[in-house]
């Protein structure tokens, strides 16, 4: 557990495998919400039971949170942990996929449960993916998940070395793998989502697959969609 500005926390959990064998790291936010509003979990990783502790002595979970189609593989867990927290998803997300019941599809309007703490876009027009990217007002930190990525350099072997570089998954800098950029297929709608997100007066960001930027965060995600946005 890593404090990262005032009342959010990041958890690293393990490394799942995706398709053709690629390992991803996993990254967990949770925040803490005004008054008994409780703790609010974004993109959920393996619940080991240091993790269930350490999240235990924050407080009482209240909402779990799938940001996209890809990270629910361990919603059901987190849900069947905690029975009286309430389930969010992105859309296109189903409780066949999830494996767990979802209370509420998150829409453009603001969710009344976070609204005033936590803001979010959805991100539309890629194919691969409608990803809601969040933000949080009090520590001032944007929440993206797969779209923009950094995983270090190292991190894989072989031909998925090569894969990743080319993908640009294990760029230098933030980035949005070059899979991701093929797939944006409405490019209008991706461009809106993303104007608005760089609205946001953010100064950190958190990455589900990519070291954690404390400061900086805007002009490093301005660059990553400059392809996008230009």
């Amino acid at each position: 557990m890593t404090p990262f500005g005032s009342k959010l926390w990041l958890f690293d959990g393990p490394a799942v495998t995706g398709a053709a064998g690629f390992k991803f790291p996993t990254r967990m936010a949770v925040i803490e919400l005004p008054g008994d509003a409780g703790l609010w979990v974004w993109s959920p990783v393996a619940l080991t039971q240091d993790i269930h502790h350490a999240v235990d002595a924050l407080g009482p979970v209240r909402h779990l949170v799938a940001p996209n189609t890809l990270h629910h593989s361990f919603l059901a867990e987190w849900a069947a942990a905690y029975p009286g927290a309430r389930v969010y998803a992105a859309p296109s997300l189903t409780e066949e996929v999830a494996g767990t019941a979802i209370h509420s599809t998150i829409s453009d309007e603001p969710e009344a449960a976070w609204a005033g703490a936590v803001d979010h876009v959805i991100v539309r027009g890629n194919k691969i993916t409608t990803e809601v990217v969040f933000f949080h007002r009090e520590s001032a930190t944007v929440l993206v998940t797969d779209l923009v990525q950094q995983i270090p350099q190292g991190w894989y072997r072989g031909w998925r070395a090569v894969v990743a570089r080319l993908d640009m998954m294990t760029a230098a800098v933030p980035s949005v793998p070059r899979k991701f950029r093929m797939a944006t297929t409405d490019k209008d709608a991706a461009r809106d989502g993303i104007r608005r997100v760089l609205e946001w007066p953010f100064e950190r960001l958190v990455m589900a697959h990519g070291a954690p930027i404390p400061s900086g965060g805007k002009k490093a995600l301005r660059q990553a969609f400059d392809w996008l946005m230009r």
